[in-house]
């Protein structure tokens, strides 16, 4: 099945994740970044990240396990829709306080306690990615989103080989 976005026809907002097969119906729990923190919440939050884009939800979690990973255990690709856009809040990146935030390394405290205010005051958060400059990423705290998504695609995920040729 193919959704289409919104600028290419479609008149679905979606967001988009990559998870393991095993984690897939768990995808929109948070649980993971409860468990160990990220780069936008403090360990103890459940936060739900995703992209705005499939490529940005592939290239996010491929900096983090690598495509041998994505090669080599199953993943599943989860696309799910916004239902009001007045609900996801657009982080300006001027407005940061620290413009290494967007950088790739390690977040700061700093860093978490301002995503774990944006996730108190909003239902949803878009921010860019530190891992392709013009991809962006959606943040969202699963309680207070339910009911304001809807899943509209889960699929087997298969990596190009090429991306992960032999040596």
């Amino acid at each position: 099945m193919i959704v289409r976005p919104f600028g290419l026809g479609g008149t679905a907002h979606l967001a988009w994740r990559l998870d393991r097969a095993d984690f897939a119906d768990a995808f929109a729990s948070g649980e993971g970044a409860r468990r160990t923190g990220g780069r936008w919440n403090s360990k103890g939050r459940r936060a739900v990240y995703a992209s705005l884009d499939a490529a940005t939800a592939i290239l996010e979690v491929a900096v983090h396990k690598g495509f041998h990973v994505l090669d080599t255990v199953p993943h599943v690709l989860t696309a799910f829709e916004v239902l009001d856009l007045a609900d996801v809040h657009v982080v300006d990146p001027e407005s940061l306080p620290n413009p290494n935030w967007l950088r790739p390394g390690l977040p700061s405290l700093g860093q978490r306690e301002h995503g774990d205010r944006l996730l108190s005051e909003n239902v949803f958060v878009a921010l860019p990615s530190t891992v392709t400059p013009h991809g962006w990423n959606l943040v969202f705290d699963p309680d207070r989103a339910e009911g304001r998504w809807r899943l509209r695609l889960q699929e087997p995920f298969a990596l190009d080989g090429r991306l992960h040729p032999p040596l």
